[in-house]
């Protein structure tokens, strides 16, 4: 059985729905994991603003312009009565219960819950269209089988047992539908998933089957060798390992989430990124099989900012690096790039909400000195240092460039270079002729 999941974007009108559902049917018995109709969760968020802002009329107002956009999808997806009168009555009753948190004190477990209506709209939208058609096809709540423990981690046992359960009480079924992004807490209570949304569902319940594919389609034909809007015929990557695809989606690839694909990873099931547009495009298959001696893409993470931390005094000192990260640590901020020398160390940072009191601690151990809108460019492909030369393709690549950091080794996917964010468009550019288009340089 495979896991397809199409984003919002492949179900923003009812024509794109019915193209999702004639892809679903080409295919064999699968589950198949939906996002919210695209700006759906945008517009769930704005309600809720208005409710946190005790703005009960703004957020009536809102509902109500919603509401009519379901009520002409559901007439422009479906045609007889029957089915339209009752897909209706459900839409109407998950207004109606949006609209009950108008009257009540509105909190963050209000919030999840009005947040997960989105997904619960799409999934019945799919199953009353197929059904029309004829197609036997079930919802599966995530809600009765997606949950995370106490640490917020996906609750892997339980997904499976109870995920399987529904399977099994629906074996004649032709294709399952379920919500992506929504979960409950271990507590029971209405919560998301967060990180990956809907595609991390569609790995979790990828894994839990062990699924012969995950299918993740958009509209984009897989992931890039670079960046479309800065450079001119790039190409769809048609194989990744699934560190090269972490990689590329943590420095900029907005196609996946980098830790989505994790459970796929650990399962060891292939994940496909494919065109909901294009579906008979090759698309990307990400897997654990690595292209030896081949450098795959080059992606960009925009508003860096990079921070340099010099102390003499703490030269070679036992426990000077430990307490620098451990700044970081109790601001909460992660760590993108790291470089070291005797006397100093700078690394770079994308969540400048602590910047000055981080700061402000480390101005403790020495002087810092901060640098503000540059980019990470991130070099990706089979870069274990084995492979003599490969990195001094990518430096070559740009030696016409300013770089105030280098990284290199602390991965066998990954080289990246620290520049101004003036110099992206040229970076991205020269790193495309030299490793893509120069033969030379192949």
């Amino acid at each position: 059985m495979k896991v397809l999941k199409f984003g919002g974007s492949s179900l923003s009108s009812a024509a794109r729905m019915k193209h999702v559902a004639g892809l679903v049917r080409q295919g064999e018995k699968s589950i198949v994991v939906l996002s919210a109709v695209a700006d759906t969760t945008n517009t769930l968020v704005e309600i809720s603003d208005y409710l946190y802002k005790k703005n009960p009329e703004g957020a009536n107002e809102i509902i109500s312009q919603l509401e009519q956009k379901y009520i002409s999808y559901c007439q422009s997806l479906l045609q007889t009565d029957e089915y339209r009168n009752q897909l209706l009555e459900i839409l109407k009753s998950h207004f109606d219960y949006i609209r009950s948190f108008t009257k009540d004190f509105f909190t963050l477990f209000e919030e999840n819950i009005v947040l997960s209506q989105g997904e619960l709209l799409s999934t019945r939208m799919l199953e009353f269209y197929l059904k029309e058609q004829g197609i036997h096809s079930v919802v599966i709540p995530a809600l009765e089988f997606m949950r995370t423990d106490k640490n917020s981690e996906p609750d892997v046992v339980y997904i499976r047992e109870q995920l399987t359960k529904l399977l099994s009480a629906h074996e004649d079924a032709s294709y399952y539908i379920t919500e992506g992004f929504i979960c409950r807490n271990a507590y029971g209570e209405v919560n998301n998933l967060k990180r990956g949304g809907s595609d991390y569902s569609a790995s979790l319940i990828g894994a839990a089957i062990q699924a012969e594919e995950i299918q993740i389609w958009t509209d984009i034909d897989g992931m890039h060798n670079n960046d479309p809007r800065f450079v001119e015929n790039t190409m769809p990557v048609r194989s990744l390992h699934f560190d090269e695809a972490a990689e590329l989606a943590y420095f900029g690839a907005k196609i996946l989430h980098p830790t989505c694909i994790l459970p796929a990873k650990l399962a060891n099931i292939p994940v496909r990124l494919l065109n909901t547009l294009e579906p008979e495009a090759l698309g990307t298959l990400i897997s654990n099989s690595t292209d030896k001696g081949i450098i795959k893409a080059v992606a960009a993470k925009d508003a860096i900012t990079a921070i340099n931390i010099k102390s003499g005094r703490m030269l070679l000192a036992h426990g000077f690096l430990r307490k620098v990260f451990e700044i970081f640590e109790s601001h909460q901020t992660a760590i993108d790039m790291v470089t070291t020398s005797e006397v100093a160390v700078s690394l770079t940072i994308d969540n400048i909400k602590n910047l000055e009191k981080i700061v402000d601690d480390l101005r403790k151990f020495g002087t810092v000195t901060i640098e503000k809108e540059m980019v990470i460019i991130c070099v990706v492909g089979d870069l274990e240092w084995k492979n003599v030369g490969f990195e001094n393709k990518a430096i070559h690549a740009v030696k016409d460039v300013p770089v105030r950091m280098i990284s290199y080794g602390g991965s066998n996917y990954n080289i990246s270079f620290l520049v101004k964010a003036e110099d992206k468009k040229r970076a991205l550019q020269s790193l495309s002729a030299h490793l893509f288009n120069d033969t030379d340089n192949k």
